[in-house]
């Protein structure tokens, strides 16, 4: 693809939506019961203090049942747009065109433990390369996120389908990755472990995400992974309670 000229601006984009049958509202659940704390809070928290993000943006899924998020928004001085459920792709393409983005930090909205060490070294190295697309793959479950160039998603939006407009709004670039520029960030090997995950789908990972919560809240919202990963090493009874979700996470990551 050619290069882009557009005066670069880096925009995190939150797709936000209250579903999920196995625990509802995953986004707005409590890291921290006692201090209200949520999982969105202490992403939002954490990426608020990384100086290449521009700005942030919750793309909300329309009805009602998700106007909390706008509120939220609201409250918290950040912009927020509304787009189709279904089509989460489109959502993060309004998210960029509300305030001129260049490119799009995408992470999940239920994954409370964003890889910040890694963001600043993904950005230049982006911009170096006038990347299309830069992701962190190789990590653990919940801490990965893509940067991806605005243009980018507009055309894996105009050429994909359905399943490349949903969650999985980078596949239809992985699946072409020929068609673009795409950098991958390498990590410390110890970082990449396959029988951990910081993402919240059910109960039982919110239990562990606020255990880990529990121990390091003085260093949040800016928790390291390493530490994060020696603690869950010194209590094993709680990696045991995640590990029948974790081959499905890795399996299903990007597909």
């Amino acid at each position: 693809m050619s290069k882009n000229t557009k005066k670069k601006k880096l925009v995190a984009a939150i797709a936000c939506r209250n579903d999920g049958t196995r625990l509802y509202g995953k986004p707005l659940q409590n890291l921290c019961v006692e201090d209200k704390v949520s999982i969105l809070d202490n992403i939002i928290n954490c990426l608020s203090t990384i100086e290449t993000i521009s700005e942030l943006v919750l793309g909300v899924a329309e009805g009602k049942e998700n106007d909390i998020y706008h509120d939220y928004a609201l409250e918290k001085g950040i912009h927020s747009i509304s787009g189709d459920k279904d089509d989460v792709l489109s959502r993060l393409i309004k998210c960029g065109e509300k305030i001129n983005a260049s490119d799009i930090f995408r992470i999940t909205s239920e994954s409370p433990f964003p890889s910040f060490d890694n963001i600043e070294e993904a950005w230049k190295l982006h911009n170096k390369n006038s990347a299309d697309a830069t992701f962190l793959d190789d990590i653990v479950d919940g801490c990965n996120f893509e940067i991806i160039r605005l243009e980018a998603l507009k055309i894996s939006h105009k050429k994909g389908n359905s399943k490349h407009r949903s969650e999985f709004c980078s596949l239809y670039i992985r699946e072409n990755i020929k068609d673009f520029i795409v950098n991958k960030i390498e990590t410390d090997k110890k970082l990449f472990r396959k029988d951990l995950r910081l993402t919240v789908d059910n109960p039982e990972d919110l239990v562990v995400c606020r255990n880990i919560f529990s121990e390091f809240k003085k260093m949040a919202p800016r928790i390291p992974l390493v530490e994060i990963i020696e603690f869950l090493d010194n209590n094993p009874d709680l990696i045991k309670l995640t590990l029948p979700f974790v081959e499905e996470g890795y399996r299903t990551m990007y597909l």
